[in-house]
């Protein structure tokens, strides 16, 4: 199986895509300030934008999208024709595909979890004069974990694509000693007779 470019294009735009909008997840993260009740002695949390939670959630879907590529097109490396054995380009294949699913897990929770913690907005707090009491917030550095794992799976994939190209076999299996060999026939074969023979 050679490399698509098609396909190889579509991988890198896809992967490009989610770790933009992962970094633009990290840096609109929601930000919040203890606000008091003017109506009663209550306090609570006024949040900025949830612009954070969509960006994750679409770097999300992106990201599986290209994973699914990348699992359709090799066929998830255990359900293909099968790989040449014994070979680098084997080897490579099979650490890559264990590499790139690694960091796409791991890309994938953090993008998960940074939009459901980015989501959750702290509700009135029933305390008077509660200003020193903080808000829940997503910490900093989720996102920008999961776009430097994006980037990892992304380098990850390519290198399992490219592996795993060379080591497929199409369904063909390569022999040792390939060739042609002449060999005698076990039949007589008839003679015809010479203008000696018969004269």
């Amino acid at each position: 199986m050679a490399v698509s470019v098609p396909i190889l294009a579509a991988i890198i735009s896809l992967h490009l895509m989610a770790f933009v909008l992962a970094i633009g997840a990290e840096r609109r993260r929601s930000v919040a300030e203890v606000v008091p009740d003017k109506y009663d002695e209550q306090t609570y949390c006024v949040y900025t934008t949830d612009a954070s939670t969509v960006y994750g959630m679409v770097a999300f879907a992106l990201l599986l999208i290209s994973q699914l590529v990348v699992s359709g097109v090799t066929r998830c490396l255990c359900f293909g024709k099968g790989l040449l054995t014994g070979t680098s380009s084997a080897c490579c294949a099979v650490f890559f595909f264990v590499f790139s699913w690694v960091c796409f897990l791991g890309a994938e929770a953090c993008l998960l979890a940074g939009s459901a913690r980015n989501a959750y907005h702290t509700k009135y707090r029933g305390i008077f004069n509660g200003d020193d009491l903080s808000c829940a917030t997503l910490r900093k550095g989720v996102f920008a974990a999961g776009a430097a794992l994006i980037l990892l799976s992304l380098f990850g994939s390519i290198f399992y694509y490219w592996a795993h190209s060379r080591a497929d076999t199409g369904g063909w299996e390569k022999h040792q000693n390939e060739g042609l060999v002449l060999s005698t026939s076990s039949f007589p074969q008839h003679q015809q007779p010479t203008e000696f023979e018969k004269a």
